[in-house]
């Protein structure tokens, strides 16, 4: 199960609004056990794991275990169910990972195979399986994507120096896995300040990864960002979304250089977009995960709504000094509903990792 997991992270933020689950099938005649099948879901989420891994399988699926990060899936959609391709496959064993809480499945998919006399283990690992498939969960149970927010820190706690634009707080291996993280995610999203004053790109630009870059979200309330900016500019190489309240005066010019407009509401009393209503229309348009890579303001209104699942801070080596930008977030003052996860020494940064606990 645990390799099956780690076939399953491939996909992962490729699969449109299905999962990234993984299929292993394996048989034992006697001489030790052999992988004869394996399948991950394709990217745009069709076909599923396990249709084809029992493609790749074959004849030899008969009378073998098949190892599956999700509950198989036992309703109607655009294919046949997954649990009744194991059935028809003649598989003898099914070793399961995570419950789907989908109401179409939550349950059913198991119960198909024991109907069928095939012997079901379920829940196996499932924590762990849960991982890659997390942004497709909570989009099921909160209704809303999975964020994760990142932050660049430096010795001193800051996050960039006042007036003075990007400062490069982190080295070469923290930035590569941070273009990594991006490859993992749907959507990325800044406020508005960080482009004025960083002007950044926001893809991934990881060789043989460059195809990976999220749509990028601007939260501009009063679309007040320049139409020369790189965001704006390679709209239509890489997809781009501004987060507006109403129809300001600049919406056309902003959709004739190929980006989307994303008319949110206002927190009541304000002028500013509510984060939970973007985040509940990002859902219905089939994102399950958002990475937040905004500056201070966009972070501290995350944090404070109570909108962030994962945390991720990477400590580089350099001060910043007095005027600097504080970190709205540091490793000595995590809010006690995150709990530490992992930890990565990259050249001089070190990554850190958080999860909000579920009690």
């Amino acid at each position: 199960m645990a390799a099956t997991i780690r076939l399953s992270e491939r996909h992962v933020g490729l699969t449109g609004t299905n999962p990234s689950v993984g299929t292993l099938i394996v048989r034992d005649d006697g001489n030790g056990p052999v992988i004869v099948g394996r399948g991950i879901t394709a990217p745009g989420g069709r076909p599923h794991a396990e249709t084809i891994a029992l493609a790749e399988a074959g004849d030899l699926a008969i009378g073998a275990t098949a190892y599956v990060t999700l509950e198989p899936c036992a309703h109607h959609g655009r294919t046949p169910p997954c649990a009744d391709a194991l059935v028809r496959a003649g598989v003898a064993r099914v070793v399961a990972a995570a419950g789907d809480p989908d109401p179409r499945v939550s349950g059913r998919g198991h119960a198909i195979l024991r109907d069928a006399g095939i012997d079901v283990v379920p829940h196996l690992l499932a924590e762990e399986a849960r991982q890659p498939m997390s942004g497709y969960l909570a989009r099921l149970t909160k209704k809303r994507p999975e964020v994760t927010l990142k932050l660049a820190l430096s010795r001193d706690g800051m996050i960039g120096r006042r007036g003075g634009g990007q400062v490069a707080i982190t080295g070469a291996i923290a930035n590569a896995q941070t273009h990594l993280l991006r490859a993992r995610h749907g959507a990325i999203l800044v406020g508005a300040g960080t482009v004025l004053a960083d002007d950044p790109a926001l893809t991934c630009r990881l060789p043989g990864l460059e195809d990976r870059s999220p749509l990028r979200i601007v939260l501009d309330a009063g679309l007040r960002t320049k139409l020369t900016v790189q965001l704006v500019r390679t709209a239509r190489e890489t997809p781009t979304a501004f987060a507006v309240l109403g129809q300001p005066p600049a919406a056309a010019a902003f959709r004739a250089a190929g980006c989307d407009l994303v008319a949110c509401e206002a927190e009541p009393g304000t002028e500013r977009i509510a984060l939970d209503e973007l985040l509940d229309d990002l859902a219905a348009r089939g994102h399950s995960n958002l990475l937040v890579e905004g500056g201070a303001e966009t972070a501290r209104s995350f944090l404070e709504h109570g909108l962030v699942d994962r945390v991720v801070l990477v400590t580089g080596d350099m001060v910043i000094g007095p005027d600097g930008i504080a970190s709205p977030l540091t490793p000595s003052d995590m809010p006690a509903e995150f709990r530490a996860g992992r930890q990565l020494q990259l050249g001089p940064d070190l990554w850190r990792e958080y999860e909000r606990r579920t009690f």
